[in-house]
């Protein structure tokens, strides 16, 4: 498979553009089962709303979204950047709607590639967003504060964080973090195991502390509340809007899908209008 150079006017192009296809990256402070358990769920509630939902797992590690859904650590993304599989033969097609990658078997860092490979994985990436309408990345940020992929700086950032003030610090230093490199961003903010009124409070004190101390500005994508059909739900393979629909869970997901699913619509639309060609019509007074 040949790969062509992303070349910086390639580059820039996409950044100006609107994309067809919305890239939401994952960031965490909760513990790993955690954080898989909402993406793996809120996925499975995005392809019942109609999405075409590629997970991808950037973090390779035993609780990431990859080993949560059997994904093949021998069949990945970097295999089809160095020509040893095509990318039909690594994307796995779990339910109607949702499919899973992996971006590598091992976990990638800022500086653990030539800058050839990152330049075609960062392709082959591009070519397996293009076939679905939302992507969802599971990722973490490496010692020098980077992305496996520098594709996903340009992405939607949304932070998972509890109420606990442990998992509030962490959440608001990866923000920071992130921040100083690669300046002044919006994130979005879900909070787990939380009810609304826990949830908001948790989002407003962060947003105030990251407005003043920070300039970044925050939004509210919502929030999962505490359940055990979660739980009993993973204990039996299946997503907990699958096995418990009226699940109080269950009710939070959906809600959540149809944040993101709006979303795409809106985006979809202004891409839409965006290519209406100017049919170069004069008023003549």
């Amino acid at each position: 498979m040949a790969l062509a150079n992303f070349d910086q006017a390639e580059g820039l192009r996409r950044m100006l553009e609107v994309p067809k296809t919305r890239v939401l990256t994952f960031l965490s402070a909760l513990r790993d089962e955690e954080k898989s358990a909402v993406l793996v769920n809120l996925g499975a509630a995005l392809a019942r709303q109609g999405q075409q939902v590629l997970m991808v797992d950037a973090r390779s590690s035993r609780n990431s979204v990859g080993a949560w859904l059997n994904a093949d650590p021998h069949q990945t993304l970097l295999d089809v950047a160095q020509q040893q599989r095509t990318i039909q033969n690594v994307i796995k097609l779990i339910s109607s709607g949702l499919s899973v990658t992996m971006l590598s078997k091992y976990e990638i860092t800022s500086n653990s590639l030539l800058p050839e490979n990152f330049r075609n994985l960062s392709r082959v990436f591009d070519l397996a967003v293009d076939r679905s309408s939302l992507v969802i990345v599971d990722s973490e940020v490496d010692m020098n504060d980077a992305f496996p992929l520098a594709s996903l700086d340009e992405s939607e950032l949304v932070m998972q964080v509890s109420a606990n003030p442990v998992s509030i610090k962490e959440a608001y230093g990866l923000i920071k973090r992130v921040s100083n490199r690669v300046g002044r961003r919006s994130y979005g903010v879900l909070v787990s195991g939380s009810n609304e009124k826990e949830a908001r409070l948790v989002y407003t004190n962060m947003a105030q502390a990251a407005s003043r101390y920070l300039a970044v500005p925050l939004h509210f994508v919502g929030y999962v509340p505490a359940d055990e059909h979660m739980k009993k739900a993973a204990n039996l393979g299946r997503s907990v809007i699958d096995a418990f629909p009226q699940a109080l869970a269950s009710q939070a997901f959906s809600r959540l899908a149809e944040y993101f699913s709006e979303s795409v619509l809106a985006a979809r639309s202004t891409l839409a209008l965006q290519k209406i060609p100017d049919v170069g019509v004069r008023l003549e007074i």
